[in-house]
C-alpha cells in the first residue's frame, strides 16, 4: 500500500472543556473519532474509557486552536474486526502501536495489545 493511500489518523489533545484527548481514525470518506478522556493506554493492564463521538470531515485532521493541538499524527492500519471489537495499529510521529477498541454494554474501552509485534508493511 503506497504511503498516499493509507487512512490518516490524528490524536487530538483538548483543554476545553476538560483535560482529555481525541482519538480520530480515517474510515469511509471521514474521521470516526472517540474521546478518551484519560489519553492513550500506555501498559496493557490499564485500559481507557472511549467514548464515541460524532465523525469529523477529514479536513479535522490538520485542525488546530488555541484549545486544541495535535498530540500525534500518522496513518493506521485495521489488523482485524468483528462486531464487538477491532485491532488496528497507529504509525505515528515518533513510533507504531497496536492497540483494540472493545465494545463492552458499558460503552468501549481502549486497550494497549500486549503484543506489540507487528508484520512489515
Amino acid at each position: 500500500m503506497s504511503a498516499a493511500r493509507r487512512p490518516v489518523f490524528v490524536l487530538h489533545e483538548h483543554h476545553r472543556p476538560r483535560h482529555h484527548f481525541d482519538l480520530r481514525l480515517e474510515e469511509g470518506g471521514v474521521l470516526r473519532s472517540w474521546a478518551v478522556p484519560r489519553g492513550m493506554p500506555t501498559d496493557s493492564r490499564h485500559d481507557r474509557l472511549a467514548v464515541r463521538v460524532p465523525d469529523h470531515d477529514l479536513d479535522h485532521a490538520a485542525y488546530e486552536d488555541e484549545t486544541k493541538r495535535i498530540a500525534d499524527t500518522g496513518w493506521w492500519k485495521l489488523e482485524d474486526r468483528n462486531e464487538r471489537r477491532f485491532v488496528f495499529v497507529l504509525h505515528g510521529l515518533l513510533d507504531a502501536r497496536r492497540y483494540a477498541l472493545v465494545t463492552t454494554e458499558q460503552g468501549a474501552l481502549l486497550h494497549l495489545v500486549k503484543d506489540q509485534r507487528m508484520e512489515p508493511d
